[in-house]
């Protein structure tokens, strides 16, 4: 608030206590609240009344009242992408701008103050009515909380409602999918012509396969997927020679991408390692080619000139994974709608989860972040620094195997199988 803000006191006919009214300087509207003096036309009212006009003042200068008036959601939500975010990255307020959205197709609010606790909580059972995963919902409202919070800070609201974070996040399990296998990957690129097939129509009676080229563009675009661990984003944006994108770089002693910020999750310019698998790849394809894109995967119908988008890859790449009959989750309470249990075939970011999981068996945790470019240590610990009953099993085995004994006096392996595992051979009889 500025020093410039000036309360007076003001009179209205069918009011039964003074009113104070100023101007606020940010969006120079009129704001009026009772000062809680009754009118009686007496000078002592009156002074009253001026009295909690420059206490009033007073918290409005130096910033320590919250005028409770009431803001439309409209005006919030244009203020909130104006000047909020409009300096985040563009998946983070695509995200954001779905959030609001979804508030106003489910609870309609006039004004910011509707978002009361009550309303909020609706909105969280009718995400669970409509099957969103827990995960979904608390991220939802991890973006609603920081834009609640602004509005405090801004003097819209004098207080967020309270909103109940979901527990049951907690207990799900880490990822919503599973690395998949070399020979399911093999499965998908086996498909791709199927999926890309057009089916009859009124002037076609047979299906209308694609292209030998357009099936070559996807097999090129999931090939990349798996041996880069990009997410699908990144990969459309993936180019050989402009700089303002995520681009390719091979003048250094080693391949390198260059990702500037406005493209990175982390929001900074980096300089990420290419892995050797991948830099071989991508030094297939013949110089004077190096150029525009690294993928252009082609659109199903050969006569569409326009590059595809995130969300269009995405099905088609959805698509090929439900042919190949590669299920990656199995959902536990959410049914389809033959009553089934909902299973999600692989996906895009499937393909990310496999890089990861097969670099996280051949390199340290910090290496393994700078690969999967993750912000913090914890998001690889969490997802990919893991190790099943199979795979200890496999170790423990391995070492009984090479003919070592635990503290070199144990039984080994052959005699464990000969005597059974619930005999001690160390006190057979003979």
């Amino acid at each position: 608030m500025t020093q410039e803000i000036h309360v007076k006191v003001v009179e209205f006919g069918d009011r039964r206590h003074y009113q104070l009214q100023w101007t606020d300087p940010i969006t120079g509207r009129k704001k009026t609240k009772s000062s809680g003096v009754e009118v009686t036309g007496r000078k002592r009212e009156r002074d009253a009344a001026e009295k909690e006009a420059g206490k009033l003042e007073d918290r409005l200068r130096t910033g320590r009242y919250r005028h409770c008036g009431k803001i439309a959601w409209p005006d919030f939500r244009q203020r909130y992408e104006d000047e909020v975010l409009a300096s985040f990255a563009p998946a983070t307020e695509k995200k954001a701008c779905g959030v609001f959205n979804l508030i106003e197709q489910v609870l309609s609010p006039r004004w910011l103050s509707d978002l009361t606790a009550a309303r909020l909580s609706y909105l969280q059972k009718h995400m669970r009515d409509n099957q969103r995963s827990e995960q979904t919902i608390k991220g939802h409202f991890a973006h609603l909380l920081a834009a609640l919070n602004w509005a405090v800070r801004m003097g819209m609201i004098s207080k967020a409602p309270n909103i109940e974070k979901p527990q049951r996040a907690k207990r799900q399990e880490v990822m919503k999918g599973r690395p998949i296998t070399g020979e399911e990957f093999e499965r998908m690129l086996d498909k791709v012509a199927e999926v890309l097939t057009e089916p009859p129509n009124k002037r076609r009676r047979l299906p209308k396969p694609p292209p030998p080229e357009a099936s070559d563009s996807w097999k090129h675009f999931l090939t990349g997927l798996w041996l880069s661990g990009l997410r699908l984003s990144e990969a459309l944006q993936l180019s050989w020679d402009e700089d303002d994108r995520l681009r390719v770089d091979l003048g250094g002693r080693r391949p390198m991408m260059r990702i500037p910020a406005a493209l990175e999750k982390g929001n900074r310019d980096r300089l990420l390692p290419i892995t050797p698998d991948f830099a071989e790849f991508l030094l297939q394809t013949p110089e004077e080619a190096r150029t525009g894109f690294v993928f252009n995967p082609a659109p199903r119908r050969g006569e569409r000139t326009k590059r595809l988008g995130d969300l269009a890859v995405g099905r088609i790449v959805g698509a090929i994974g439900a042919a190949a009959g590669v299920k990656v989750h199995t959902h536990p309470t959410r049914k389809d709608e033959n009553g089934r249990p909902l299973v999600k075939f692989a996906s895009a970011h499937d393909l990310r989860r496999s890089f990861g999981d097969r670099w996280a068996r051949k390199v340290m945790p910090m290496v393994l972040q700078e690969l999967m470019r993750h912000e913090s240590i914890e998001t690889t610990m969490r997802f990919y620094v893991v190790q099943d009953a199979e795979q200890t099993a496999d170790i423990v085995w391995s070492v009984f195997e090479s003919g070592n004994t635990f503290g070199n006096s144990g039984p080994s392996v052959g005699e464990v199988a000969k005597f059974g595992a619930n005999k001690n051979p160390c006190h057979r009889k003979g």
